[in-house]
């Protein structure tokens, strides 16, 4: 069975990510909506697609009634509920990039239009399909582990992936973006549901934004990097994208549409000094969620590391789990047995194999072969935790 599928945002996680995967694993792309006329016309060039399936807004694609089997959403983060709702109003099944929403009244909105519409909405979690996540579930499954007692949870944003996309990038600023919790790290708090296997009772969150401020601008440094004399800044964008393979995230981030990476330094946001005081989201961030069975899940997500990795315990009454994404390293320690084990999982591909992953259980629901890969009311916890999180750390300022 041959599945078509519309894309709705035509970025970097709309085209190059979910509709390339989809196309790999035997998808067929309908149509395609992108505001950007030079993106529209490269990723429509790259699909084979006819100017008359290419549209610039949602309105205009719906407006033409149920015409394919299902519809990725990956526009900005402000706008995925209103494509989200005009799909499920015309049945559509629906892969809903995250974060899902802004506004937390938004979440049962959503809720709503999926209850009365025949379409399914799956939420862009893709740990949860990694090899690497999916076989800490597994030994968490095995009982050996006893009663799950703790989550410890590190997302490492390594300090260049924190310069790119919360200082420089779409996500530097909330509103309209959503905050660090939520774009960055909705993923890991759907791990920590996953892995408690109940619904959070209570967050608690401290954090803040320290260091990408014009307070800590070096002496003399330039409102652009490639004019700025300053040596040796860890954050200085001649560095970070020159060192990069062209043909790949982040760099392919700034050449989309055509444009050289060379023009994109010069004149975009991706070549701005990172202390001009443009952005507003927390760069290391703690938080504390007491889930309804005890469960205790602890996550920080931080800036400041040269990792670009998630590290992970499960601590339970008869074992721990140790786990290092980046690496596919798990370490098992067994209480009972007074035994330790050591081995590795693939952990390759775009987050981990996740990207690919999702694609694959998606397209087999569609296909009638497998489940909804998680029913959007589990996937909404995630962020009902992140609001209460950003909620409680503005609080605390």
């Amino acid at each position: 069975m041959t599945v078509r599928v519309a894309v709705i945002g035509a970025g970097n996680r709309g085209a190059d990510v979910y509709a390339r995967h989809l196309v790999a694993q035997g998808a067929q792309l309908t149509h395609l909506v992108e505001p950007r006329p030079a993106r529209r016309a490269e990723v429509a060039a790259r699909h084979g697609l006819p100017e008359a399936a290419c549209f610039a807004t949602p309105d205009e694609f719906f407006a033409l009634g149920r015409v394919t089997d299902a519809v990725v959403i990956a526009t900005p983060d402000d706008a995925h509920v209103g494509p989200c709702l005009q799909a499920l109003a015309l049945g559509y099944d629906v892969l809903l990039e995250k974060p899902v929403c802004l506004d937390p009244a938004d979440l049962d909105r959503l809720l709503a239009a999926e209850k009365a519409s025949s379409g399914r909405v799956t939420v862009c979690h893709v740990l949860r399909a990694t090899p690497f996540f999916r076989e800490v579930r597994r030994v968490l499954d095995s009982g050996v582990l006893g009663q799950l007692v703790g989550i410890q949870h590190a997302e490492n944003v390594a300090y260049w992936h924190y310069a790119h996309s919360y200082v420089r990038g779409n996500w530097h600023a909330s509103p309209p973006a959503a905050p660090f919790v939520l774009a960055k790290s909705s993923h890991d708090l759907d791990l920590l549901r996953w892995f408690a296997g109940a619904k959070p009772r209570a967050v608690h969150s401290a954090g803040g934004l320290h260091h990408f401020t014009p307070q800590q601008a070096p002496p003399g440094a330039a409102d652009r990097c490639v004019r700025c004399p300053v040596p040796d800044c860890p954050y200085d964008a001649r560095q970070i994208y020159r060192s990069r393979p062209a043909d790949r995230w982040p760099v392919t981030v700034l050449t989309a549409g055509g444009q050289t990476l060379e023009d994109a330094l010069a004149t975009g946001p991706y070549g701005e000094c990172v202390y001009l005081g443009r952005n507003n989201v927390a760069e290391h961030q703690a938080v504390t969620i007491t889930f309804e069975n005890g469960v205790i899940g602890q996550l920080t997500v931080s800036a400041f590391t040269h990792n670009n990795t998630r590290t992970l315990k499960l601590l339970g009454a008869h074992g721990e789990l140790r786990a290092h994404m980046e690496r596919g390293e798990l370490e098992l320690h067994d209480y009972r047995r007074g035994q330790s084990q050591r081995w590795t999982v693939a952990a390759d591909g775009n987050h981990g194999g996740g990207d690919e992953a999702l694609v694959a259980d998606w397209l087999g629901f569609l296909r009638g072969e497998r489940a909804v890969p998680t029913p959007l009311t589990e996937s909404l916890d995630s962020h009902r935790m992140a609001f209460g999180a950003e909620e409680s750390r503005l609080s605390s300022v």
